[in-house]
């Protein structure tokens, strides 16, 4: 965690007295999505390292639904087309509900945000606009219209034109960007030119004029008092949004720029293109959180530094995430940096949901177990982690709500398995049934606490004796129990199995 603590130290040093405010800020264009979290789970970690340090920090998501409509998501009906250009607060909902297009992807976002243990304060900008609390932005953009220009041109390279106005204009319910005329700030009007060049009066005082996104980010940092904000790693381009804003709201808004802490994306494993709303390639937080425990969300965005690439695998590598979380709880030795990230990653929640056992022998155990929690907890009794199940047994039977999800959504087909119900000796060759009931035998003699290791030595043991290789053998063991050639790991798996039932169906009875 040295990067949290590197940007704790950096604000504590600009900012030694006072309330911090921390921000973050997404558009409720789509469906929010594990990408979405990187933003607001990073600012969540700064407040919370900033708060461990005796500061006052708030942490103020801005939602910019202000902003007109740019694409149709995935998912969303093609009609929908027609609302391009519309602020999403006054877009329909895409269910036909009497809510707003912006309200609809909102209300999944802040059911959960709870769940993740966020504590933020949510600002909307459409009410912010029209209770004309950027009003005072507004006018200071447009009484320094042109060293705005100059600034915006100087530093991206880019050449504005004449015409190039600040701000955006509602004509009609669409939002519009048109030359600037005059500004009244007696009767807070603006005069611009329209479509044909006529020449028309608006309100800016009450939400009918919005800042361009160039200078509606300084002018929120100065109003807001933003000291520091992490951002996608494109807005932190040379030239890009945070350069021309660090200057725009010096020299317009008379105020700071806050420290910045650009992210990388997170992307899909196997895939190189961010996660977009609009192409539908996401992992909303409401299907992420009914697979996995809120900490594991956490620890998995905050593991690692803003600024590297993050990859989501959402099968094996659930199994490897997960394994890494429980070994780092039950490390004794851990350093102070391992103490702080799972501070962060479970500090602010209530609950644990990770036991001591590992993901993989839940996995198993529970799919043996015909799924039945209570059984499981029998099957893990009998291995190497019966203390754990003695002493966790509520925390493992919230892990297996999380892995029967897993299990339905995400797990690979190598990994799923249920045993047979029946079986047919004539499935077998004479070299199976020989191994087989060869292997049954030797488990009878099994000693009542006999574990993993010694049913894996009792298989190798019977190869000279049935003449057939470790594969083959392996591969009729999981034929007979779960109807496929490859499963579990073999010794553990028949530790665990109800050893009566083990026996007869070697000796393939039903």
């Amino acid at each position: 965690m040295q990067w949290l603590n590197k940007v704790a130290d950096e604000v504590s040093a600009a900012r030694p007295e006072g309330e911090l405010i921390v921000s973050s800020g997404v558009s409720p264009s789509g469906k929010y999505h594990i990408g979405t979290l990187r933003e607001v789970l990073t600012a969540d970690a700064i407040m919370l390292a900033l708060k461990k340090r005796g500061r006052t920090v708030r942490h103020i998501h801005f939602v910019d639904d202000l902003d007109g409509l740019r694409k149709v998501p995935a998912g969303v009906p093609a009609e929908f087309e027609k609302y391009l250009g519309i602020p999403v607060c006054d877009v329909p909902a895409p269910d036909g509900s009497q809510q707003s297009y912006a309200d609809y992807y909102l209300a999944d976002f802040v059911s959960n945000i709870g769940r993740l243990g966020i504590d933020m304060q949510l600002e909307r900008s459409h009410q912010k606009y029209r209770a004309g609390y950027f009003v005072p932005s507004i006018e200071k953009a447009l009484a320094n219209i042109d060293a705005a220009r100059q600034i915006l041109e100087e530093i991206s390279g880019r050449s504005l034109g004449e015409e190039w106005s600040p701000i955006q204009v509602n004509e009609d319910g669409y939002l519009k960007k048109r030359p600037f005329v005059k500004l009244d700030t007696q009767a807070k009007t603006v005069r611009y030119l329209d479509k044909d060049d006529k020449e028309k009066e608006i309100s800016y005082g009450s939400g009918e004029v919005k800042l361009d996104w160039r200078l509606d980010w300084p002018a929120r940092w100065w109003q807001l008092g933003v000291d520091v904000e992490p951002f996608g790693r494109d807005h932190a381009a040379k030239g890009g949004s945070y350069d021309t804003g660090a200057q725009l709201v010096k020299k317009i808004f008379d105020g700071k720029a806050p420290i910045p802490v650009p992210y990388e994306f997170i992307n899909r494993a196997g895939e190189t293109k961010k996660m977009s709303k609009s192409a539908g390639n996401t992992v909303s937080i409401s299907e992420l959180l009914e697979v996995l425990p809120p900490e594991i969300v956490r620890y998995f965005v905050l593991r690692f530094p803003p600024d590297k690439e993050l990859f989501f695998d959402q099968q094996n590598g659930v199994v490897r995430l997960i394994d890494e979380y429980a070994e780092l709880l039950a490390k004794p030795d851990k350093t102070e940096e391992e103490k702080l990230l799972l501070e962060i990653s479970a500090g602010p929640l209530k609950e644990n949901t990770i036991s001591n056992v590992p993901f993989s022998h839940l996995v198993a155990s529970y799919q043996a177990s015909l799924r039945d929690e209570q059984k499981t907890l029998d099957v893990i009794s009998r291995t190497e982690h019966a203390d754990v199940a003695g002493q966790q047994a509520g925390v493992i039977k919230k892990e297996l709500g999380y892995i029967s999800s897993w299990l339905d959504k995400w797990a690979p087909e190598d990994v799923k398995f249920a045993l047979r119900e029946q079986i047919n000796g004539s499935e077998f060759t004479d070299a199976q049934k020989k191994f087989l009931q060869a292997l049954g035998q030797k488990v009878a003699t099994a000693p009542a606490g006999a574990d993993g290791e010694w049913f894996h030595k009792a298989i190798y043991n019977l190869k000279d004796e049935v003449g057939m290789e470790p594969k083959a053998m392996f591969e009729a063991l999981y034929k007979v129990l779960i109807g496929k050639t490859s499963g579990p790991r073999a010794g553990w798996f028949l530790s665990i199995l109800p050893r009566d039932w083990l026996i007869k169906r070697l000796q393939l009875e039903t």
